[in-house]
């Protein structure tokens, strides 16, 4: 494809309460630019989450990014060890990064 980049795509779900530390391991594994998503819900290993129950409000957050093959190595190694205890996923996928305005890879 004409103009595009070959990314990896990060797509973390974790719980809501865990946001600020996964964006901190992010910072460390030097990620320059993301997205997050608050009060996501879904089925999982914990469970139905459901942001909008009304005795027991369980949130998720998501957080999406791209980057560089190089990139990606970097961020799994820091990811890993933190994963279970953040509860939730982290997928990762090939993307084509559409050039435009400056990229943050």
């Amino acid at each position: 494809m004409n103009n595009s980049i070959a990314m990896k795509r990060f797509e973390i779900v974790v719980d809501e309460e865990k946001l600020n530390e996964l964006i901190a391991l992010l910072g460390e594994a030097g990620v320059r630019g993301y997205t997050f998503i608050k009060n996501t819900g879904g089925l999982g290993s914990r469970g139905e989450r459901r942001p909008d129950g009304l005795f027991l409000q369980e949130e998720n957050a998501m957080v999406i990014l791209a980057c560089q093959q190089e990139q990606a190595q970097k961020l799994v190694a820091v990811l890993r060890p933190k994963l279970k205890e953040f509860g939730g996923m982290c997928l990762i996928s090939d993307c084509l990064w559409v050039e435009g305005p400056a990229v943050s890879y």
